[in-house]
C-alpha cells in the first residue's frame, strides 16, 4: 500500500494507467490525480488503499497532462534535420550488409 505523494507518477498495475498526484486533502480524506490523458479526477482514501500501484519515473512526454508548457521548459530543444541525416547511417549499414564498402565507393568515383 502506497501513500500518496504529490507530483508523485503512479501505474495502476491492473490497468496499466499512468497518472500523478495533484493535491491530497487531509481534512477530507481525499487524493486529487490527473491522468496522463489529462482527465483529472477525486477519490477518497479508501478508494486509493484499494488500488494495485507502483510509483514510476515522470513518463519522457510528460507533458500529456499539462496544458501550459513551452517548448523550452521541456529541457530539450529540436535540431534540424534534413532527409539525407535519417538515410545516410542506413545507407551505410546496407552497403556493409551487401558486403560493398570503399571498393564500390571508389568505383562510384571513377
Amino acid at each position: 500500500m502506497l501513500k500518496p505523494r504529490i507530483s508523485q507518477w503512479y501505474r495502476h498495475l491492473d490497468k496499466g494507467q499512468q497518472f500523478y498526484v495533484t493535491a491530497i486533502d487531509d481534512e477530507d480524506g481525499t487524493v486529487d490525480i490527473q491522468h496522463f490523458d489529462g482527465d483529472v479526477e477525486e477519490m477518497d482514501f479508501d478508494d486509493w488503499n484499494e488500488m494495485d500501484l507502483e510509483t514510476i519515473a515522470p513518463p519522457e512526454d510528460w507533458t500529456g497532462p499539462v496544458d501550459d508548457v513551452e517548448r523550452d521548459d521541456l529541457g530539450y530543444t529540436e535540431t534540424g534535420m534534413e532527409p539525407e541525416d535519417w538515410s545516410e547511417a542506413l545507407e551505410e549499414k546496407v552497403q556493409r550488409a551487401e558486403g560493398t564498402g570503399e571498393e564500390e565507393d571508389e568505383r562510384r568515383e571513377d
